[in-house]
């Protein structure tokens, strides 16, 4: 059963009427920061999360359909993802960065050098070109999967596949057995 305000912050939120935000941050921003507390222990990254869903909530305000969902239920959904999301790139960040302690960069000698695997640009041209096209954007240009896929206009899942495949093909040059 539809509540007289949620009818109201619905109503409000389909014709982009600002008064949507004041109505849900009062009536649903405590239950709403509760919930992702439940996912983010830090206070301050809470309410940072708390106010990225609100930001998606009006972003995507139009788009709420009251037969598929209840107000509440839409809500705690986006603030719930928005909560993981942060948690994930937060995870992410850190397992990107480069922890200059255990870094072993610096001790190889030159003796330890493959010798043959430093021409890789000069074995890249021996395999088929949309091979090589996908392995340059990713090796030498520094694209993410991602980012080849749309710079190159190629479907991800594509570029996954060329990748695994010119690398097999250049462990065949390396590794001839």
């Amino acid at each position: 059963m539809i509540t007289a305000i949620e009818k109201e912050i619905v109503s409000l939120l389909k014709d982009g009427d600002k008064k949507a935000i004041a109505l849900l941050y009062e009536n649903y921003a405590d239950a709403l920061y509760g919930v992702i507390k439940k996912v983010i222990s830090d206070d301050d990254t809470a309410q940072d999360v708390l106010q990225e869903s609100f930001v998606k909530i009006w972003r995507y305000a139009k788009k709420y359909d009251a037969s598929k969902a209840k107000l509440f239920t839409w809500l705690y959904r986006i603030a719930y993802n928005s909560a993981i999301d942060k948690v994930r790139s937060y995870k992410n960040k850190q397992d990107k960065e480069v922890q200059i302690e255990t870094s072993s960069v610096y001790k190889i000698t030159s003796n330890e050098l493959n010798q043959d695997v430093l021409d890789l640009r000069k074995h890249l041209g021996v395999i088929d070109e949309k091979y090589q096209i996908v392995i340059n954007a990713l090796f030498f240009e520094g694209m993410t999967q991602q980012e080849a896929s749309e710079e190159l206009s190629i479907p991800l899942g594509t570029i996954k596949s060329r990748l695994k495949i010119g690398l097999r093909e250049l462990k065949k040059i390396y590794d001839p057995q």
